[in-house]
């Protein structure tokens, strides 16, 4: 088996932890022991316990952060700012955008559905139409009770009004001041 590298002798250890605590990075560590990487050097100090480094390579003194400091640090950060008020100032004038163009709908008036029409829960079936009228809490409760489209749940006008294509819907939820 091939050795990876020069080991690391008592000579080269004594070396590696004077140069880190003189402040070197590890490249340069690695530079002048010669044989090993940076990853090499860094691996080897973390094994050793060494710790962090008083200067760095500018030879710029480097904070060394304790946890209670970490945890001062971290407490001034959570504190409030304090507030600052902003006057208003009144929003800018934008050029309005000429309003749509009506667009005929097909039956959009409400169609009367005669009383002999309207049925109960109980009397629903398969082909009327599932519409709800009135309020299902009370006793007048109903369902329209027309002919269904096949396929669908609705009669012909009230499944124009539970379908409508995406662009209408987004053209109605403007005109009623929502995006």
């Amino acid at each position: 088996m091939m050795e990876a590298g020069l080991s690391w002798t008592e000579e080269r250890v004594a070396l590696l932890r004077r140069l880190w605590e003189d402040g070197q990075s590890a490249s340069k560590i690695a530079a002048q022991l010669g044989g090993v990487t940076r990853n090499a050097v860094i691996g080897k100090v973390h094994r050793l316990g060494l710790s962090g480094r008083v200067k760095s390579g500018e030879d710029a003194p480097v904070a060394i952060i304790k946890p209670v400091e970490v945890e001062k640090v971290a407490v001034a950060a959570a504190a409030p700012e304090p507030t600052v008020v902003v006057a208003h100032r009144p929003a800018p004038e934008f050029p309005q955008a000429p309003a749509p163009m009506p667009v005929a709908v097909a039956a959009s008036e409400p169609v009367a559905i005669p009383t002999s029409q309207r049925v109960t829960i109980m009397d629903l079936r398969e082909s009327m139409c599932r519409w709800p009228l009135g309020d299902p809490t009370t006793p007048e409760f109903r369902f329209c009770g027309a002919r269904s489209i096949t396929g669908l749940p609705y009669c012909t006008h009230h499944a124009e009004i539970a379908y409508q294509p995406a662009t209408e819907r987004k053209r109605d939820r403007r005109a009623a001041g929502f995006r």
